[in-house]
């Protein structure tokens, strides 16, 4: 049976030993080396080409999130499971788009580890379950709040903002519906506070993302 070859990288030698000891207690893990900040593990997966680096992120000289993003554009084929007390969103999400494959807390049981280091090997993402919550509820909550903001619209207030992405101006969009520029600008404004946007670029990208309308002909500045 081939063996997973793991990196450990922690600064805490204790904390790094207790967790090459646990691996090597398993038949199917081999502990490739161990690293104790993140520039170090770069030159440790050009030496020793492991299959999954067990990665900590707050270390000294470079930290684990710089580490992971080198390792991922150096070897691809290198899978990075981070190791980390820290699961709110913004910072899991962050980890994601370093290159990294999964979180697991410092708080997880052994077999969760063990379960999480197979995962990642095989190709999977693996969110420890309080990270992957906050990312779903952060994911839900975002799209979420775009579509109650679209929602909440008027469909005189979804007309005008169609017309205002597409470029034309107050007086064309109060001739083409019949209404006053004012009445323009006021449902421009209603717009721009459902949607929580401050000018019209933001519009025209919010219309575009929407399907509303594909190029802009022109942008008004105002």
């Amino acid at each position: 049976m081939s063996k997973i070859k793991v990196l450990v990288v922690d600064d805490h030698a204790m904390f790094r030993q207790g967790i090459c000891a646990l691996l090597r207690s398993y038949e199917d893990f081999e502990v490739a080396g161990e690293a104790e900040q993140g520039r170090e593990a770069i030159e440790k997966v050009r030496e020793l080409s492991p299959q999954v680096v067990l990665m900590d992120i707050a270390m000294p000289i470079m930290g684990g999130l710089e580490a992971t993003r080198r390792i991922q554009k150096e070897a691809p084929n290198t899978k990075v499971l981070v190791l980390t007390q820290y699961d709110d969103s913004e910072y899991v999400l962050s980890l994601v788009r370093s290159g990294a494959r999964g979180y697991i807390s410092k708080t997880a049981t052994a077999s969760e580890l063990v379960s999480a280091i197979r995962a990642v090997n095989a190709g999977e993402f693996f969110l420890y379950p309080s990270a992957a919550k906050t990312v779903v509820e952060e994911y839900l909550r975002r799209v979420g709040g775009e579509k109650n903001g679209y929602d909440r619209l008027t469909s005189r207030e979804r007309e005008i903002l169609q017309l205002v992405a597409e470029g034309h101006t107050n007086r064309e969009i109060a001739d083409r519906l019949v209404i006053g520029v004012k009445t323009v600008l006021r449902h421009r404004t209603n717009i721009m506070e459902k949607l929580g946007f401050h000018n019209r670029t933001e519009l025209i990208k919010y219309a575009i993302s929407k399907g509303l309308i594909e190029i802009p002909r022109k942008i008004e500045i105002g």
